[in-house]
């Protein structure tokens, strides 16, 4: 049987005219669904539901999780820091929803894969802190926000040797997209990296506590019709999902 992955999305409050205006709505770019489909899983975007008892439900009738990206920031107070950029903040809703989920989905030894904000929310459900604005903290930085389209390949990335990552991909070196303002600053302490950009952005984290609990920086949503190297990150994902099906 194909595993199941639930995939989480964004959600509008009604305080953005550009995601829905003042309905409050969920939402989510078709090229995360459109992975899983193609390469072999069946999504299911996950309502943000508010009680943990129904969370844990939804989880126990998963395979994997996958937690995508974001256009707003996590919010600086749930790692400890003040807000010292003028960015948007990702919705209470949505950010306590993922937040718990990662824990949840940990424990249960489930699968997840985080892609941008996704693996930024992993670092912060377990500890970890964040660099609100790469450009304003950092001496002399990559283009992180590239103006190429994200189908386009940017940097490269350094992977680690012995990491989970490096059996995926199979490659010391791989060149990734980039969209994103923010990084990984405070590893989680249950977390290691296993990718950096050259200017030094963590680019990728995994727990070796967990057979499967990654994140990685750039988007392989992108990426992955085009670049074989890419599909692999979805296709170990539903590997470890039937996995745990079959089990």
């Amino acid at each position: 049987m194909k595993p199941i992955i639930g995939v989480t999305p964004d959600f509008n409050s009604g305080d953005r005219k550009d995601w829905g205006g003042k309905e409050p709505t969920f939402f989510l770019r078709a090229r995360y669904i459109r992975a899983i489909e193609d390469l072999g899983g069946v999504p299911v975007i996950l309502p943000l539901v508010e009680n943990r008892a129904d969370r844990k439900r939804l989880l126990a009738n998963l395979d994997g999780l996958l937690l995508t990206g974001s256009g707003p920031d996590l919010a600086p107070t749930l790692y400890g820091e003040r807000q010292r950029y003028k960015f948007c903040v990702v919705s209470r809703r949505r950010a306590n929803f993922e937040l718990d989920v990662a824990r949840l989905a940990a424990t249960a030894k489930l699968p997840v894969l985080g892609i941008c904000g996704g693996m930024q929310t992993m670092n912060v459900a377990f500890g970890g802190s964040l660099v609100q604005d790469i450009e304003g903290e950092m001496e002399a930085p990559l283009a992180h926000q590239q103006k190429a389209p994200a189908t386009v390949l940017s940097h490269t990335v350094d992977v680690a040797p012995q990491s989970l990552l490096r059996r995926i991909l199979g490659q010391a070196c791989i060149r990734v997209n980039s969209r994103h303002h923010q990084s990984v600053k405070r590893i989680a302490p249950s977390f290691v990296v296993s990718a950096v950009a050259p200017d030094g952005v963590i680019e990728a984290i995994e727990s070796p506590k967990h057979r499967f609990l990654l994140g990685v920086q750039w988007h392989p949503e992108f990426l992955y019709e085009q670049h074989a190297l890419h599909r692999k990150l979805f296709q170990a994902l539903l590997k470890a999902a039937r996995s745990e099906r079959n089990q």
